[in-house]
Protein backbone atom coordinates (compact mmCIF):
# COMPACT_ATOMS: atom_id res chain seq x y z
CA UNK A 1 0.00 0.00 0.00
CA UNK A 2 2.90 2.34 0.74
CA UNK A 3 4.26 1.74 -2.66
CA UNK A 4 0.98 2.10 -4.41
CA UNK A 5 0.42 5.76 -3.08
CA UNK A 6 3.84 7.17 -3.93
CA UNK A 7 5.05 7.47 -0.12
CA UNK A 8 8.10 5.94 -0.92
CA UNK A 9 8.91 8.49 -2.76
CA UNK A 10 12.30 10.72 -1.98
CA UNK A 11 12.24 13.85 0.65
CA UNK A 12 15.74 14.92 -0.58
CA UNK A 13 18.41 14.47 -2.86
CA UNK A 14 20.05 11.94 -2.23
CA UNK A 15 23.73 10.79 -2.93
CA UNK A 16 23.15 8.99 -6.11
CA UNK A 17 19.79 10.09 -8.98
CA UNK A 18 19.23 6.18 -9.38
CA UNK A 19 15.78 4.71 -9.77
CA UNK A 20 13.15 5.32 -6.67
CA UNK A 21 12.90 0.84 -6.44
CA UNK A 22 16.37 1.18 -4.60
CA UNK A 23 14.25 3.04 -1.43
CA UNK A 24 12.01 -0.67 -1.18
CA UNK A 25 15.07 -1.90 0.07
CA UNK A 26 15.69 -0.49 3.19
CA UNK A 27 11.61 -0.26 3.50
CA UNK A 28 11.59 -3.31 3.72
CA UNK A 29 14.56 -4.30 6.10
CA UNK A 30 13.15 -1.95 8.65
CA UNK A 31 9.57 -3.58 8.10
CA UNK A 32 12.04 -6.86 8.94
CA UNK A 33 13.55 -4.91 12.32
CA UNK A 34 9.67 -4.15 13.34
CA UNK A 35 9.21 -8.16 13.59
CA UNK A 36 12.58 -8.88 15.69
CA UNK A 37 11.03 -6.13 18.12
CA UNK A 38 9.74 -8.59 21.23
CA UNK A 39 12.46 -11.43 20.36
CA UNK A 40 15.27 -9.34 19.91
CA UNK A 41 14.95 -5.25 20.73
CA UNK A 42 18.48 -4.57 20.49
CA UNK A 43 18.76 -6.56 16.94
CA UNK A 44 15.36 -4.96 16.26
CA UNK A 45 16.62 -1.36 17.08
CA UNK A 46 20.32 -2.04 14.87
CA UNK A 47 19.05 -3.02 11.89
CA UNK A 48 16.15 -0.48 11.93
CA UNK A 49 18.83 2.33 12.42
CA UNK A 50 20.74 1.00 9.66
CA UNK A 51 17.87 0.50 7.40
CA UNK A 52 17.14 4.38 8.24
CA UNK A 53 21.15 5.55 6.95
CA UNK A 54 20.65 3.73 4.29
CA UNK A 55 17.28 5.15 3.46
CA UNK A 56 18.58 8.97 4.34
CA UNK A 57 21.73 8.12 1.52
CA UNK A 58 19.25 7.61 -0.96
CA UNK A 59 17.54 10.72 -0.11
CA UNK A 60 15.36 9.52 2.49
CA UNK A 61 11.56 8.35 1.95
CA UNK A 62 8.45 9.14 4.61
CA UNK A 63 7.34 5.16 4.87
CA UNK A 64 11.12 3.80 6.15
CA UNK A 65 11.25 7.51 8.58
CA UNK A 66 7.59 6.38 9.57
CA UNK A 67 8.46 2.69 10.05
CA UNK A 68 11.68 3.86 12.10
CA UNK A 69 9.32 5.95 14.62
CA UNK A 70 8.07 2.19 15.39
CA UNK A 71 11.50 0.60 15.57
CA UNK A 72 12.11 2.97 18.61
CA UNK A 73 8.91 3.24 19.98
CA UNK A 74 9.16 -0.90 20.11
CA UNK A 75 12.93 -0.92 21.81
CA UNK A 76 12.23 1.39 24.16
CA UNK A 77 9.03 -0.44 25.04
CA UNK A 78 10.31 -3.95 24.88
CA UNK A 79 14.08 -4.02 25.38
CA UNK A 80 16.19 -3.37 28.39
CA UNK A 81 16.18 -0.44 30.59
CA UNK A 82 20.18 0.66 29.17
CA UNK A 83 18.63 0.30 25.76
CA UNK A 84 15.75 3.46 25.64
CA UNK A 85 18.28 5.46 28.02
CA UNK A 86 21.14 5.04 25.34
CA UNK A 87 18.67 5.64 22.54
CA UNK A 88 17.40 8.83 24.19
CA UNK A 89 21.00 10.31 24.74
CA UNK A 90 21.75 9.64 21.13
CA UNK A 91 18.62 11.32 19.91
CA UNK A 92 19.02 14.22 21.91
CA UNK A 93 22.57 14.40 20.58
CA UNK A 94 21.46 14.06 16.70
CA UNK A 95 18.93 16.89 17.36
CA UNK A 96 20.89 19.55 19.63
CA UNK A 97 23.99 18.70 16.27
CA UNK A 98 20.95 19.20 13.57
CA UNK A 99 19.61 22.19 15.44
CA UNK A 100 23.28 23.49 15.32
CA UNK A 101 23.79 22.86 11.73
CA UNK A 102 20.52 24.45 10.68
CA UNK A 103 21.86 27.92 12.79
CA UNK A 104 25.50 27.58 10.80
CA UNK A 105 23.81 27.34 7.46
CA UNK A 106 21.56 29.92 7.51
CA UNK A 107 23.04 32.22 10.20
CA UNK A 108 20.45 32.94 12.09
CA UNK A 109 18.22 31.72 14.79
CA UNK A 110 15.38 30.31 12.27
CA UNK A 111 18.00 27.54 11.62
CA UNK A 112 16.95 25.55 14.64
CA UNK A 113 13.73 24.71 13.13
CA UNK A 114 15.91 21.76 11.64
CA UNK A 115 15.91 20.22 14.15
CA UNK A 116 11.97 19.77 14.38
CA UNK A 117 11.60 16.74 12.04
CA UNK A 118 14.71 14.93 13.93
CA UNK A 119 12.63 16.20 17.21
CA UNK A 120 9.77 14.23 15.47
CA UNK A 121 11.14 11.19 14.31
CA UNK A 122 13.83 10.50 17.17
CA UNK A 123 12.56 11.99 20.33
CA UNK A 124 9.05 12.10 20.33
CA UNK A 125 8.67 8.38 19.67
CA UNK A 126 11.17 7.49 22.63
CA UNK A 127 9.42 9.53 25.25
CA UNK A 128 6.06 7.82 23.71
CA UNK A 129 7.50 4.27 23.90
CA UNK A 130 8.95 5.29 27.63
CA UNK A 131 5.38 6.51 29.27
CA UNK A 132 3.70 3.19 27.96
CA UNK A 133 6.99 1.23 29.20
CA UNK A 134 6.13 2.96 32.93
CA UNK A 135 2.98 2.28 32.84
CA UNK A 136 3.22 -1.32 32.04
CA UNK A 137 5.87 -1.49 34.45
CA UNK A 138 3.53 0.01 37.11
CA UNK A 139 0.68 -2.11 36.06
CA UNK A 140 3.08 -5.31 36.55
CA UNK A 141 3.88 -4.10 40.06
CA UNK A 142 0.49 -3.82 40.95
CA UNK A 143 -0.28 -7.32 39.89
CA UNK A 144 2.55 -8.73 41.77
CA UNK A 145 1.72 -6.83 44.78
CA UNK A 146 -2.23 -8.07 44.59
CA UNK A 147 -0.72 -11.41 44.00
CA UNK A 148 1.87 -11.28 47.01
CA UNK A 149 -1.35 -9.95 49.02
CA UNK A 150 -3.53 -12.93 48.19
CA UNK A 151 -1.04 -15.25 48.97
CA UNK A 152 -0.19 -14.09 52.39
CA UNK A 153 -3.80 -13.77 53.09
CA UNK A 154 -4.28 -17.69 51.65
CA UNK A 155 -1.33 -18.74 54.31
CA UNK A 156 -2.86 -16.50 56.82
CA UNK A 157 -6.03 -18.35 56.21
CA UNK A 158 -4.38 -21.45 56.21
CA UNK A 159 -2.44 -20.46 59.40
CA UNK A 160 -5.45 -19.56 61.47
CA UNK A 161 -7.68 -22.79 60.46
CA UNK A 162 -4.50 -24.94 61.38
CA UNK A 163 -4.75 -23.07 64.73
CA UNK A 164 -8.00 -22.72 65.22
CA UNK A 165 -8.14 -27.02 64.54
CA UNK A 166 -5.46 -27.29 66.57
CA UNK A 167 -7.23 -25.36 69.68
CA UNK A 168 -10.21 -27.47 69.05
CA UNK A 169 -8.25 -30.75 69.25
CA UNK A 170 -7.03 -29.59 72.17
CA UNK A 171 -9.89 -28.55 74.04
CA UNK A 172 -12.05 -31.75 73.07
CA UNK A 173 -8.89 -34.10 74.24
CA UNK A 174 -9.08 -32.17 77.79
CA UNK A 175 -12.86 -31.90 77.75
CA UNK A 176 -13.37 -35.64 76.97
CA UNK A 177 -10.63 -37.35 78.51
CA UNK A 178 -11.10 -36.31 81.98
CA UNK A 179 -14.95 -37.70 82.22
CA UNK A 180 -14.01 -40.55 79.95
CA UNK A 181 -10.83 -42.14 81.86
CA UNK A 182 -12.67 -41.60 85.52
CA UNK A 183 -15.87 -43.46 83.29
CA UNK A 184 -13.58 -46.49 82.13
CA UNK A 185 -12.02 -46.67 85.68
CA UNK A 186 -15.00 -47.17 87.22
CA UNK A 187 -16.28 -49.27 84.58
CA UNK A 188 -12.94 -51.40 84.66
CA UNK A 189 -12.68 -51.85 88.56
CA UNK A 190 -17.01 -52.69 88.21
CA UNK A 191 -16.20 -55.90 85.88
CA UNK A 192 -12.70 -57.20 87.04
CA UNK A 193 -13.86 -57.00 90.61
CA UNK A 194 -15.69 -60.09 91.60
CA UNK A 195 -18.82 -60.08 94.54
CA UNK A 196 -19.11 -56.56 94.45
CA UNK A 197 -21.74 -55.44 97.10
CA UNK A 198 -24.71 -53.53 95.67
CA UNK A 199 -23.86 -50.49 97.07
CA UNK A 200 -20.37 -50.51 95.68
CA UNK A 201 -22.19 -51.42 92.48
CA UNK A 202 -24.78 -48.37 92.59
CA UNK A 203 -21.44 -45.80 93.47
CA UNK A 204 -19.06 -47.04 90.49
CA UNK A 205 -22.81 -46.03 88.28
CA UNK A 206 -23.41 -43.19 90.16
CA UNK A 207 -19.41 -42.08 89.43
CA UNK A 208 -19.86 -43.54 85.42
CA UNK A 209 -23.65 -41.04 85.68
CA UNK A 210 -21.96 -38.01 86.47
CA UNK A 211 -18.83 -37.86 84.44
CA UNK A 212 -21.00 -38.92 81.50
CA UNK A 213 -23.35 -35.69 82.17
CA UNK A 214 -20.74 -33.88 82.61
CA UNK A 215 -18.55 -34.55 79.73
CA UNK A 216 -21.69 -34.37 77.63
CA UNK A 217 -22.64 -30.87 79.07
CA UNK A 218 -18.99 -29.67 77.88
CA UNK A 219 -19.30 -30.82 74.37
CA UNK A 220 -22.78 -29.22 74.00
CA UNK A 221 -21.06 -26.05 75.53
CA UNK A 222 -18.03 -26.11 72.97
CA UNK A 223 -20.88 -27.01 70.13
CA UNK A 224 -22.67 -23.48 71.35
CA UNK A 225 -19.33 -22.01 70.44
CA UNK A 226 -18.63 -23.78 66.85
CA UNK A 227 -22.14 -22.75 66.33
CA UNK A 228 -21.77 -19.09 67.09
CA UNK A 229 -24.63 -16.38 66.57
CA UNK A 230 -26.74 -19.79 65.59
CA UNK A 231 -26.88 -20.83 69.18
CA UNK A 232 -29.88 -20.17 71.09
CA UNK A 233 -30.73 -16.97 73.41
CA UNK A 234 -29.61 -18.31 76.76
CA UNK A 235 -27.65 -20.95 76.07
CA UNK A 236 -24.02 -18.97 76.31
CA UNK A 237 -21.82 -21.58 77.18
CA UNK A 238 -19.70 -20.67 80.83
CA UNK A 239 -15.69 -21.08 80.45
CA UNK A 240 -14.41 -23.16 83.49
CA UNK A 241 -11.79 -21.06 85.25
CA UNK A 242 -10.05 -21.73 88.26
CA UNK A 243 -13.08 -20.66 90.72
CA UNK A 244 -14.20 -24.09 89.70
CA UNK A 245 -11.03 -26.27 90.90
CA UNK A 246 -12.83 -27.13 94.39
CA UNK A 247 -15.77 -28.80 91.89
CA UNK A 248 -12.92 -30.47 89.48
CA UNK A 249 -11.42 -32.25 92.97
CA UNK A 250 -14.85 -32.95 94.25
CA UNK A 251 -15.11 -34.81 91.11
CA UNK A 252 -11.83 -36.69 91.04
CA UNK A 253 -12.23 -37.70 94.39
CA UNK A 254 -15.89 -39.19 93.99
CA UNK A 255 -13.68 -41.39 91.02
CA UNK A 256 -11.32 -42.27 93.52
CA UNK A 257 -8.51 -39.89 93.09
CA UNK A 258 -7.29 -38.99 97.02
CA UNK A 259 -6.66 -35.18 96.28
CA UNK A 260 -5.32 -32.78 99.07
CA UNK A 261 -5.64 -29.19 97.52
CA UNK A 262 -3.96 -26.22 98.75
CA UNK A 263 -4.91 -22.65 97.67
CA UNK A 264 -2.05 -19.76 99.06
CA UNK A 265 -2.77 -16.37 97.74
CA UNK A 266 -5.20 -13.92 96.87
CA UNK A 267 -7.60 -15.83 94.60
CA UNK A 268 -8.88 -12.91 92.06
CA UNK A 269 -10.59 -12.54 88.87
CA UNK A 270 -8.36 -13.31 86.09
CA UNK A 271 -8.43 -12.98 81.84
CA UNK A 272 -10.30 -15.83 80.33
CA UNK A 273 -7.58 -17.49 78.66
CA UNK A 274 -5.49 -17.55 81.87
CA UNK A 275 -8.30 -19.13 83.32
CA UNK A 276 -9.29 -21.58 81.75
CA UNK A 277 -5.66 -22.33 80.15
CA UNK A 278 -5.17 -23.12 84.09
CA UNK A 279 -8.27 -24.74 84.87
CA UNK A 280 -7.02 -27.25 82.22
CA UNK A 281 -3.83 -28.43 83.09
CA UNK A 282 -5.10 -29.28 86.52
CA UNK A 283 -7.95 -31.06 84.98
CA UNK A 284 -5.31 -33.07 82.69
CA UNK A 285 -2.97 -33.56 85.48
CA UNK A 286 -5.63 -35.26 87.77
CA UNK A 287 -6.89 -37.49 84.51
CA UNK A 288 -3.24 -38.32 84.42
CA UNK A 289 -3.13 -39.01 88.16
CA UNK A 290 -6.29 -41.42 87.42
CA UNK A 291 -4.38 -43.38 85.11
CA UNK A 292 -0.73 -44.14 85.78
CA UNK A 293 -1.28 -43.60 89.41
CA UNK A 294 -1.50 -45.07 92.54
CA UNK A 295 -4.61 -43.30 94.31
CA UNK A 296 -3.39 -40.37 95.61
CA UNK A 297 -2.57 -36.32 94.28
CA UNK A 298 -1.74 -33.49 95.80
CA UNK A 299 -2.91 -30.05 93.79
CA UNK A 300 -1.62 -26.15 94.75
CA UNK A 301 -2.74 -23.62 93.40
CA UNK A 302 -0.87 -19.65 94.51
CA UNK A 303 -2.08 -16.71 93.20
CA UNK A 304 1.16 -14.20 92.68
CA UNK A 305 1.07 -10.80 91.86
CA UNK A 306 2.17 -11.39 88.34
CA UNK A 307 1.24 -15.15 87.29
CA UNK A 308 -0.35 -18.12 88.67
CA UNK A 309 1.75 -21.12 89.78
CA UNK A 310 0.03 -24.32 89.64
CA UNK A 311 1.58 -27.76 91.17
CA UNK A 312 0.12 -31.50 91.09
CA UNK A 313 2.28 -33.90 92.32
CA UNK A 314 1.17 -37.52 92.50
CA UNK A 315 2.91 -41.05 92.91
CA UNK A 316 3.02 -43.33 89.60
CA UNK A 317 2.50 -47.00 89.35
CA UNK A 318 4.39 -49.42 87.27
CA UNK A 319 2.11 -50.10 85.02
CA UNK A 320 -0.93 -47.52 85.47
CA UNK A 321 -4.12 -48.90 86.01
CA UNK A 322 -5.28 -47.27 82.36
CA UNK A 323 -1.44 -47.02 80.73
CA UNK A 324 -2.75 -48.56 77.76
CA UNK A 325 -4.91 -45.36 76.93
CA UNK A 326 -2.50 -42.61 77.02
CA UNK A 327 -0.96 -41.39 73.85
CA UNK A 328 0.79 -37.86 74.94
CA UNK A 329 -1.94 -35.27 73.44
CA UNK A 330 -2.63 -34.50 77.27
CA UNK A 331 0.84 -33.39 77.72
CA UNK A 332 1.48 -31.68 74.26
CA UNK A 333 -2.18 -29.72 75.14
CA UNK A 334 -0.48 -28.24 78.20
CA UNK A 335 2.75 -27.24 76.88
CA UNK A 336 0.54 -25.39 73.96
CA UNK A 337 -1.64 -23.48 76.59
CA UNK A 338 1.48 -22.38 78.59
CA UNK A 339 3.53 -21.57 75.43
CA UNK A 340 0.43 -19.33 74.06
CA UNK A 341 0.37 -17.50 77.27
CA UNK A 342 3.86 -16.71 77.33
CA UNK A 343 3.92 -19.43 80.62
CA UNK A 344 6.03 -22.09 81.80
CA UNK A 345 5.00 -25.68 82.00
CA UNK A 346 7.50 -28.58 83.27
CA UNK A 347 5.79 -32.00 83.42
CA UNK A 348 7.81 -34.94 84.48
CA UNK A 349 9.13 -37.61 87.20
CA UNK A 350 10.38 -35.53 90.31
CA UNK A 351 11.76 -38.77 91.75
CA UNK A 352 11.40 -42.18 90.30
CA UNK A 353 8.23 -43.01 91.96
CA UNK A 354 6.52 -39.08 91.56
CA UNK A 355 5.15 -36.99 88.88
CA UNK A 356 5.15 -33.50 89.33
CA UNK A 357 3.29 -31.31 86.68
CA UNK A 358 4.48 -27.24 87.28
CA UNK A 359 2.93 -24.43 85.45
CA UNK A 360 3.29 -20.34 85.62
CA UNK A 361 1.23 -18.55 84.02
CA UNK A 362 1.19 -14.37 83.57
CA UNK A 363 -1.92 -12.72 84.75
CA UNK A 364 -1.23 -10.44 81.95
CA UNK A 365 -0.70 -12.32 79.41
CA UNK A 366 -4.25 -11.57 77.83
Amino acid sequence: MIIASGAYLTIGAGWGNGPHWLLYLPMVVASGAVALRRRAPLASLGIGTSAMLADLALGGSIATLLIYTQVLYDACVFGPPRLWRRALEVSIAVVAATAALGVAESGSVRGLALGIPAVLVLVLPILTGLSVRQYRDQAALERSRAEQTARVAELDRRQAVAAERTRMARELHDMVANHLSVVAIHATAALSVRNLTTTQVEDSLRVIRENSVQGLAEMRQMIDVLRGPEAEPGDDPVTPGLAEVERLVSGARAAGLAVDLTTTGEPRELPVNVDLAGYRIVQESLTNALKHGTGTASVKVHYDTHEVRLTVHNPVASPGPLDHLGAGAGLIGMRERAALLRGRLDAGPETEAHWRVHAALPVDAA
